[in-house]
């Protein structure tokens, strides 16, 4: 008979709110296959795709929850990293509207999807860690 596997301590959070994390990760891992799979961006597709849209609404209907928690790091790194971006793309707006802007925007758009996709795993590999991100 097989010993049943202990629940891993979550620091005295309940455990829908990390289930609800892994959710926010998951609808935010979404948007950037998305904008890796179809004409989008990965940067366009985590800001305007549906699934980082409802994330981000969740983090800021659930921040509450979590404030005071080790997963309050979490809401903080996927808040931090949807509005980056999209600053980040108002950016590249400005500059692929110049000819000399467009090989740096190009540059620019490449390197922030890498960047989306880090966080978006970096922080789930914390959330799976039972640890807090940054």
């Amino acid at each position: 008979m097989q010993e049943p596997v202990p629940a891993p301590d979550l620091g005295g959070v309940r455990p829908s709110l990390v289930q609800l994390t892994h959710l926010i990760y998951a609808l935010h891992a979404i948007a950037v296959v998305v904008g890796v799979t179809s004409a989008a961006t990965v940067a366009g597709g985590f800001v305007f795709g549906l699934p980082s849209l409802l994330a981000v609404f969740l983090n800021y209907l659930k921040r509450g929850d979590v404030a005071g928690t080790w997963l309050e790091s979490h809401f903080s790194w996927q808040i931090r990293t949807f509005w980056f971006t999209a600053l980040w793309l108002v950016v590249y707006g400005l500059l692929i509207v110049t000819i000399v802007g467009i090989p740096l925007a190009w540059m620019l758009i490449a390197v922030l999807g890498f960047w989306v996709g880090y966080r978006v795993v970096r922080g789930w590999v914390a959330l799976g860690g039972v640890r807090p991100v940054g």
